[in-house]
C-alpha cells in the first residue's frame, strides 16, 4: 500500500506543469516552428529541402530588400528624433518651471496606449483627396504630397516613440543630482554646456531609448498597413504580411523576413552595448544633491509653452480632430453622401450589425484575454520575483524577454503556421480559423509585457505575511485572498485595464487570425476604410476609443465604490 501511495504521489501533476505546458504552447512552440521553417522547409512539409538558405536569398532580393532597407532607415530616423524630443521633454518637465508641464505624464501614457494605425488614420482623413480639409475649403494637396511617404511615416512613428524615449530618459534624469550642473557653472559653462554634460551622463538611458524606439519602429505594423501601404512605400512588416497572405502561402520566405527583422533589433542592442562599453556612468550616490528647477524667464516660458503645445497638437490634436471631424461628415470617401455635418455615421454604425458587431466581439475577447492574462501574469511575476534564482525562473525570464522583442506580426504568422500544420491536425488540435486561436495569440502578445508590469509589485511582497497567515491556520488560497490580494489589488486593476485597452484595438494579430464570419474592431475599421466608407470607419474608431475610456473610468470608479477601504489606502499618498 505504501508503494502504491508513493506511485500516486509521483504521478500527481504539479499545477506548475500545466503552467509550463501553456507557456510552451502559446509562446515557445509557434515561434520556434515558424522560425525553423526558413532553414528546413522539408522538416515541416513546406518544401523539398532539409536545409537551405534559399528563403533568405528571396527575402534579400528586389521588393523585399527595399522594404527591409526602408524599415532600417525609418527606424534610425525615428529613434534619433524620438530620443532628442524625449530628452528635451524630460528636461522641460523635470528641470524647469515651464507652464503646463504637469499634464505631460498623462499625455505620454495616452500616446503609449494609442495604436499607431489610429494616429496615421487621423492624419489621413484630414489630408487625403476629398478629405476633411478639402471639404472645409482648404487645399491640402501640398501637405498630402509631403505626408504620404517617408516623411509622414517618420512623423507618426516618432510620435509613437516619444513615450518610450521619455520614460527611459526621465527615469534616469530623476536620479541625476544638481551637483553636475553646479560643477559646469563653476568652470564657466552656461545652460547649453550643462545640458550637454547631462546628456552625456545619461548615455545608458539615451541609448536604451534609441534601441527601444528603433525596435518598435521596424516592427510596427499599424503604420505599415495604413499610411505606408496607401503611399505605396514598402516596409518589412508589410512584406511579411504579404508573404503570409499570398496564395499559395510562402512560409519559408515569411520566416526569413522575420529573421531579418529580428537581426535589426539585435543590431540595435549590440550598438547600444558597443557605445557604452568601457565608460562609467555612476553618478548616483550618498552625496547626490536634490535637483533645483531652473527659473525660466518669460520669453523662455513662452517658447517652452509653444513647443509643448505644438508637440501636443501634432501627436494627439491633429489625429483626434481628423478622426472626429471625419466621423461627423456624411458620405466622406464616397460620392453618394451629402458631405453634411451630422451624426448619420454614428447612427449607421450603431444600427448596423455589420458595423457594430466588431466592437462587441472585440470587447468580449479583450475582457477574456485581460482576465486570463492577469492570472498567468501573476504566476509569472511571482516566479520572477521569488527568492533565489532558479533555473525555471531564468528560463521564464529569457522567454518573456525574447517575446517582448518579437514583433506582433511575427507572433501572428507563427500561429498561422504552427496551428495549421498537418502534424497539429493529426494530433486532434483544430484551432486554425477559430476564435480560440485568436484569443491564444492575444494572450501570447499581452502576457510578456503584463508580467513585466507586475514584477515590481510582486517583488515588494514579503514572504513573512503569508507565512504568518498560514501559521494562524489559513490555507494557501485564503492566505492569498486575505493577505496578498489587498496589497496588490490596485496594480492588478491597472494591469487588467492596460491589457484590455491594448487588446481591444490590437491590429496585426487581429488582421491575420480573425476567424471567418467574425472580425475584431480593428479589422472592421480597416475593412470599412478599404471600402471607402471613411465616415463609417472613423465612427467605429471613435466609438471604440470612447468605449475603452468608459471601461477604464468604470473600472476605477467601481474599485473606489466597492473595494474595502483598506485596499484603497494601500499605495496611496496622503
Amino acid at each position: 500500500m505504501q508503494r502504491l501511495g508513493d506511485a500516486a504521489t509521483r504521478m500527481r501533476i504539479n499545477p506548475l506543469t500545466f503552467f509550463w505546458l501553456l507557456i510552451v504552447a502559446i509562446l515557445i512552440l509557434p515561434i520556434v516552428l515558424f522560425l525553423a521553417v526558413a532553414f528546413s522547409p522539408k522538416l515541416l512539409d513546406q518544401g523539398p529541402e532539409w536545409f537551405t538558405l534559399s528563403a533568405f536569398g528571396t527575402a534579400l532580393t528586389s521588393h523585399l530588400l527595399t522594404g527591409l532597407v526602408n524599415s532600417f532607415l525609418i527606424g534610425v530616423s525615428t529613434a534619433v528624433l524620438s530620443a532628442v524630443i524625449g530628452f528635451a521633454l524630460s528636461w522641460i518637465v523635470l528641470r524647469t518651471d515651464a507652464p503646463a508641464r504637469r499634464i505631460w505624464t498623462g499625455v505620454v501614457f495616452a500616446l503609449l496606449l494609442t495604436p499607431s494605425y489610429l494616429i496615421a488614420l487621423g492624419w489621413e482623413r484630414l489630408l487625403e483627396p476629398n478629405g476633411v480639409l478639402q471639404i472645409l475649403g482648404y487645399d491640402a494637396g501640398w501637405a498630402h504630397r509631403i505626408f504620404y511617404g517617408p516623411v509622414g511615416i517618420v512623423i507618426v512613428l516618432t510620435v509613437k516613440g516619444i513615450p518610450f524615449a521619455y520614460l527611459a530618459i526621465s527615469n534616469a534624469m530623476r536620479g541625476l543630482g544638481h551637483e553636475v550642473e553646479d560643477a559646469v557653472r563653476v568652470h564657466g559653462g552656461g545652460p547649453i554646456a550643462a545640458i550637454r554634460v547631462v546628456f552625456s551622463l545619461l548615455g545608458p538611458a539615451v541609448w536604451s531609448a534609441l534601441a527601444i524606439v528603433f525596435a518598435e519602429s521596424v516592427s510596427d505594423f499599424g503604420v505599415a498597413s495604413t499610411l505606408a501601404n496607401d503611399a505605396h512605400f514598402s516596409v518589412a512588416t508589410y512584406s511579411l504580411y504579404n508573404a503570409v497572405q499570398a496564395f499559395p502561402v510562402n512560409f519559408p520566405v515569411a520566416s526569413a523576413v522575420s529573421w531579418l527583422l529580428l537581426v535589426l533589433v539585435v543590431l540595435a542592442l549590440l550598438m547600444q552595448g558597443w557605445a557604452l562599453r568601457g565608460r562609467s556612468f555612476r553618478v548616483l550616490g550618498g552625496r547626490t544633491r536634490p535637483v533645483l528647477r531652473h527659473q525660466l524667464s518669460l520669453p523662455w516660458k513662452v517658447m517652452c509653452a509653444l513647443g509643448l503645445s505644438a508637440l501636443l497638437i501634432v501627436s494627439l490634436g491633429i489625429p483626434a480632430f481628423g478622426a472626429v471631424s471625419a466621423s461627423l461628415i456624411d458620405g466622406l470617401g464616397s460620392l453618394a453622401g451629402t458631405h453634411q455635418w451630422s451624426l448619420a455615421n454614428y447612427q449607421r454604425v450603431i444600427g448596423s450589425p455589420e458595423l457594430s458587431q466588431p466592437l462587441v466581439y472585440s470587447a468580449q475577447l479583450a475582457a477574456i484575454c485581460a482576465t486570463v492574462t492577469l492570472i498567468l501574469a501573476v504566476v509569472c511575476a511571482r516566479l520572477l520575483a521569488s527568492k533565489g534564482s532558479t533555473i525555471a525562473g531564468r528560463i521564464l525570464d529569457l522567454v518573456l524577454l525574447a517575446a517582448v522583442a518579437l514583433p506582433g506580426i511575427v507572433f501572428a504568422a507563427g500561429y498561422i503556421f504552427a496551428y495549421n500544420l498537418p502534424l497539429t491536425n493529426a494530433l486532434g488540435i483544430h484551432l486554425y480559423g477559430t476564435t480560440a486561436l485568436l484569443v491564444l495569440a492575444y494572450l501570447a502578445t499581452a502576457l510578456p509585457s503584463t508580467s513585466r508590469v507586475l514584477v515590481g509589485t510582486m517583488s515588494q511582497i514579503q514572504e513573512s505575511m503569508s507565512e504568518a497567515s498560514r501559521v494562524h491556520g489559513s490555507g494557501a488560497i485564503r492566505s492569498w485572498l486575505t493577505i496578498v490580494l489587498p496589497v496588490i489589488a490596485r496594480p492588478l486593476l491597472s494591469a487588467w485595464l492596460l491589457t484590455y485597452t491594448a487588446t481591444l484595438l490590437e491590429l496585426p494579430v487581429s488582421q491575420l487570425l480573425a476567424p471567418p464570419g467574425s472580425q475584431p474592431i480593428s479589422v472592421g475599421i480597416t475593412n470599412a476604410l478599404g471600402k471607402y466608407d471613411f465616415g463609417g470607419g472613423t465612427a467605429m474608431e471613435v466609438l471604440a476609443i470612447l468605449s475603452a475610456l468608459v471601461v477604464v473610468g468604470l473600472g476605477y470608479l467601481l474599485f473606489r465604490l466597492l473595494a474595502p477601504a483598506g485596499w484603497q489606502h494601500i499605495g496611496r499618498a496622503r
